[in-house]
């Protein structure tokens, strides 16, 4: 998926930049503004405004030779615009959710990187930290089949791959200490889904 403009991802063409635009304000538009935001002629979004003002997505009102536009929040076909806009963090509320289910429970799972800054495209992968849990670096057999199915259910949710580093409590403060890549964006960005976020990473915010 990208999360960069999901509904222009979602919605391809003209229509969806228009919508993208829509969607990102609650503020009436002039056509002209709305051709502007969507990077489409004044022509394109006066074609695609008037099918989603007669598909009730969109109300027109006119204030003298102005036309002013905006999205119908009310409208479920709307709704459903609006919940692209959000995706990035639907996603992020439903891996938690499926985190959650991890047993036995990792000590924290942190997401980092382009999908955690919402620049992911679809070609980008969901970078996570996978800490285990103290009893599982001893027996992991359990903990790594639940890990994977986390991970399968969490490539199926965002629609991108799953790129885990998992790393053990005992081996953080070394890594964390090189001040290196990928250290330093899960220090500064990273996005925690379930546990506690690592002492040792809080120490190097």
């Amino acid at each position: 998926m990208d999360f960069r403009d999901p509904i222009a991802a979602v919605i391809p063409g003209v229509q969806g930049r228009v919508l993208t635009a829509l969607a990102r304000t609650e503020t009436e538009l002039t056509m002209r503004t709305v051709a502007e935001l969507a990077g489409v002629s004044a022509n394109q979004a006066t074609v695609v405004m008037n099918r989603l003002v007669h598909l009730g997505l969109v109300e027109r009102r006119d204030v003298g030779s102005a036309g002013l536009v905006r999205l119908v929040r009310d409208n479920e076909a709307a709704r459903a615009v609006l919940a692209l806009v959000d995706l990035q963090h639907r996603v992020l509320a439903r891996l938690a959710g499926e985190a959650r289910k991890i047993r036995p429970a990792p000590a924290c799972l942190v997401v980092f990187g382009s999908f955690a800054r919402a620049d992911a495209h679809e070609n980008s992968d969901i970078d996570v930290l996978a800490v285990p849990p103290s009893e599982a670096e001893a027996d992991d057999s359990p903990w790594t089949a639940a890990l994977g199915r986390w991970t399968d259910q969490a490539a199926r949710i965002a629609g991108n791959r799953v790129s885990l580093l998992e790393i053990t409590r005992n081996e953080l403060p070394g890594l964390i200490r090189r001040e290196r890549e990928p250290w330093r964006t899960i220090v500064e960005e990273g996005v925690v889904l379930i546990g506690d976020f690592p002492a040792e990473i809080r120490a190097a915010s």
